[in-house]
């Protein structure tokens, strides 16, 4: 079962039922029961045209459930009005889709789970298993965004700092049950940058893919995080690298440069060191610079303070720092590794532990707690 291909025409399929006068909620739950039913018919009888095959069989789906429906809604969907199977229209409705599922109106999380069950063709309880919820709990969330952009048209103008935003928070969920999340947003990226020619989605992809390169290097035994400056470069994927470093290139020959662009510039810079001494964190600040000019947001602010703090020294990168709200997340971790780099380890070490007591997670404040430790040890007679 090539289950990669029924992801990619899920969304094409919601399309042309939505064409033929379908509702959203309805088109994208008739098109789920033809992935189902598909998992189970096409490995015995493969089609020879798999979208039609979806097309008919999710469009009479629809028409069953619409019959079923049409005393208490009033009206009935003429069946001579169905379209003739294997005639599948050419248009391609997936943008707009992914604009409906992470349209303003739905809370991030709602346009998260939304698109990738309509866009990414996951089943509900998939995405509850990634997320770590209850399916029933999912499903929920899936409904009630379905019912808040009820009667919105597919063709209406949408948001693609909104469909980027999602898309990079499914990528940054990365990897849990038997959906790898940041796999898929990578897929999903390359299916959008494929619809748009926006330099901004082809920034997206290559920040993905120069992250995601860095993958099997970012934990050790048992689960244990690795810092960028520790990790063993020879397990980067080159390959991956070169191929979002490409992607990134041409995207910035284009001369209107994004947020994304911007990230992905730095992580190509982290990516070109051959080891961590050889990183030219000049041009990291440089970049952190152009980034802070589009967002001007305190977290580019807080790892721009990181990076002054190599380029021109621990007490530069503290001087950066003194301007921040102390509150921010990571400002203490930052602030004992600054002091740290400054020689200064007993404020290290009280640092480092503070910072380890409001981790958010348990590698982090586990990671954070060696730190400390590490601090005191060295601090011994």
């Amino acid at each position: 079962m090539n289950e990669p291909l029924l992801r990619e025409l899920a969304p094409a399929v919601i399309g042309v039922l939505v064409r033929r006068g379908a509702d959203f909620a309805s088109a994208e739950d008739a098109v789920q029961e033809a992935l189902i039913r598909a998992l189970d018919s096409w490995p015995d009888d493969p089609p020879r045209d798999p979208k039609a095959w979806l097309v008919a069989v999710a469009w009479h789906k629809f028409i069953d459930t619409a019959r079923a429906e049409a005393s208490r809604r009033g009206r009935e969907l003429a069946v001579d009005a169905e379209p003739a199977a294997g005639h599948a229209t050419a248009t391609d409705d997936t943008l707009r889709l992914y604009f409906l599922c992470a349209h303003p109106t739905l809370p991030e999380s709602s346009a998260v789970a939304l698109t990738l069950r309509a866009v990414g063709g996951l089943t509900t309880r998939q995405i509850a298993a990634a997320y770590l919820v209850p399916e029933a709990t999912m499903a929920q969330r899936i409904s009630r965004a379905k019912r808040r952009i009820a009667g919105l048209p597919l063709d209406q103008p949408g948001d693609l700092a909104t469909v980027l935003r999602v898309l990079y928070l499914v990528f940054n969920e990365g990897y849990s049950g038997d959906v790898d999340l940041a796999a898929e947003a990578i897929r999903l990226t390359r299916q959008l940058t494929a619809l748009t020619d926006e330099p901004e989605v082809a920034g997206l992809l290559a920040l993905m893919l120069l992250h995601h390169a860095r993958r099997a290097s970012r934990t050790g035994p048992g689960g244990r995080l690795v810092p960028l400056g520790e990790q063993d470069r020879s397990r980067w994927d080159t390959g991956m690298i070169a191929d979002g470093v490409t992607i990134l290139q041409a995207a910035l020959a284009r001369d209107r440069l994004g947020e994304y662009q911007a990230q992905a510039a730095i992580a190509a810079l982290h990516a070109d060191a051959a080891a961590t001494a050889e990183t030219d964190w000049v041009q990291i600040v440089e970049w952190y610079d152009e980034l802070l000019a589009l967002t001007g947001s305190p977290v580019v602010r807080l790892n721009r303070a990181v990076a002054v703090g190599e380029a021109d020294g621990p007490q530069a990168g503290l001087l950066a720092l003194a301007d921040l709200d102390p509150g921010l997340p990571r400002y203490v971790a930052v602030q004992a590794y600054l002091h740290e780099r400054a020689g200064d380890l007993e404020r290290a070490a009280v640092l480092y532990a503070e910072a380890a007591r409001a981790a958010t997670s348990v590698p982090e404040r586990d990671h954070l707690t060696r730190q400390a430790a590490r601090m005191r040890q060295l601090l011994r007679p």
